[in-house]
């Protein structure tokens, strides 16, 4: 090759090279130490409830207050917190500019597929006692079989008290599972289809086997289990209709490879982001320019329907409320705000690349991922960003040595996914997605690399205050 064409070849080809090779020793201990909280992050929370909580306690540590008690316009970085209904949560720090310039809304979900339990779950059946399931989200029903799993949640009672459950996570405490046929007598299974190799009436989850001692009572395994759930939670059996309750994987969050370069854990998807974007906004050191929110939401995994997820009005009315107390309507802010959707993508595995097309994929250690549209086949259910903000966001990214990539999710007629971003962008908000490439993506246990986790918390905070 020519010097002349090695010139041209440099400036005008578009690189993918691993980040890491790029990255100096201090760099990566940076990003191995940032995870380290991460890690611990994953393993608390493993339900919407419970990161809304533990994001509350962190927030009013760091100075935020509740926007409730706030009556008057807020002053450059003032810190405050909205709570919707337990399950999703803003955080906002007060930019020195005017609200009518605009917001920076960095927004990632904190709800996983799982199981839910039926508002009936507890039944019997041939000397076992067993919960009865409904799954929420995407998921590979057979994956769900022969693992470890703990149960969360809350209980709501007649009397106007609740009772949160978190049984399967700590030594020494019982577990569940859902049992699966032994390969020896699995033809028949074998014959099914892949996605009916479990059906959903199968994901019936063993809890227990003893009878209580009484030979007169019919039942006697659930009378048994019902009274053990009424001296440990002073619950009876009616308590199930009015309950949340989730069972998920009892896996502990684990370095992945002799290297200890990625992260295996149960919620990746998409908590992976909300930490990053939640650690960003609490490292805002002074005022901003423009005023920064970070929102935890829940719901995206069946459609971001209903009263927590972000195709309801909350994140709207947060905003229309801050534009009132300096005197704007909320139409005035939105229009000129920007927003980084922080949702996963699918990471590029060498293992299974059919559905993948190279050139457009993401890959471990490249850093974190811009996907200018999500959506399935003919981009169905995405808001597809615009030209102008893709640069703009590639630009800001570039300046400040952020580390980042783009990808899409699968060939076109592959299949695809949605995310929150277009919940966002239908209110006049520049909106893109940026996330972390993850591996195994909506299994019980999934894969990341700490540079792109790292990565993913140095896009957002750059995004807040540059």
């Amino acid at each position: 090759m020519s010097e002349k064409a090695k010139q041209l070849k440099e400036m005008l080809f578009n690189k993918k090279e691993c980040g890491v090779d790029f990255m100096t020793d201090d760099e990566l201990k940076e990003c191995d130490d940032f995870c380290e909280g991460y890690k611990d992050f994953l393993y608390t929370c493993k339900t919407e409830r419970e990161v809304a909580a533990w994001v509350e306690n962190l927030a009013q540590a760091n100075g935020f207050q509740s926007f409730d008690e706030f009556g008057d316009a807020l002053e450059p970085g003032e810190k405050v917190y909205y709570m919707n209904r337990g399950k999703a949560i803003i955080l906002c720090v007060k930019g020195k500019r005017s609200i009518k310039d605009g917001v920076r809304i960095s927004a990632a979900h904190i709800d996983s597929p799982r199981l839910d339990l039926k508002q009936c779950p507890v039944y019997e059946q041939e000397g076992l006692g067993y919960f009865k399931t409904h799954y929420y989200g995407g998921i590979k029903k057979y994956q769900w079989t022969a693992i470890p799993l703990s149960l969360h949640g809350r209980i709501c009672k007649n009397d106007g008290t609740f009772v949160d459950v978190r049984v399967g996570e700590e030594k020494g405490e019982p577990k569940f599972c859902i049992t699966d046929i032994l390969p020896h007598l699995s033809a028949d299974q074998l014959t099914r289809k892949a996605n009916e190799l479990v059906k959903g009436e199968e994901l019936n989850v063993v809890i227990g086997s003893r009878p209580f001692k009484d030979d007169e009572e019919s039942e006697r395994i659930k009378l048994n289990l019902l009274s053990i759930l009424y001296e440990k939670y002073g619950i009876v059996e009616r308590d199930f209709l009015s309950a949340e309750l989730e069972l998920v994987p009892a896996f502990t969050v684990d370095d992945i490879g002799f290297d200890r370069s990625m992260i295996g854990g149960y919620g990746h998807d998409d908590r992976v982001c909300s930490y990053p974007a939640l650690q960003a906004i609490l490292n805002i050191d002074d005022a901003p320019e423009y005023t920064a929110i970070t929102v935890l939401t829940d719901k995206e995994e069946t459609g971001s329907d209903g009263n927590t997820g972000l195709n309801s009005s909350y994140l709207k009315y947060f905003i229309e409320d801050l534009a009132r107390l300096e005197g704007y309507e909320g139409r005035d802010v939105l229009r000129n705000s920007k927003c980084l959707s922080a949702d996963v993508n699918a990471g590029y595995d060498p293992t299974w690349s059919t559905p993948f097309e190279k050139n457009n994929s993401s890959f471990l250690n490249n850093g974190v991922c811009v996907t200018k549209f999500t959506g399935a086949r003919g981009k169905s259910g995405t808001s597809d960003a615009s030209a102008e903000y893709a640069s703009w966001v590639k630009t800001l990214l570039e300046e400040n040595h952020v580390l980042w990539q783009t990808g899409e999710l699968g060939k076109v007629d592959a299949g695809g996914g949605g995310t929150v971003a277009m919940y966002i962008a239908n209110l006049d908000v520049d909106t893109i997605d940026v996330g972390v490439p993850v591996l195994s993506m909506h299994a019980p246990y999934e894969v990341v690399a700490k540079v792109d986790v790292y990565m993913a918390y140095k896009a957002f905070l750059t995004f807040f205050t540059k």
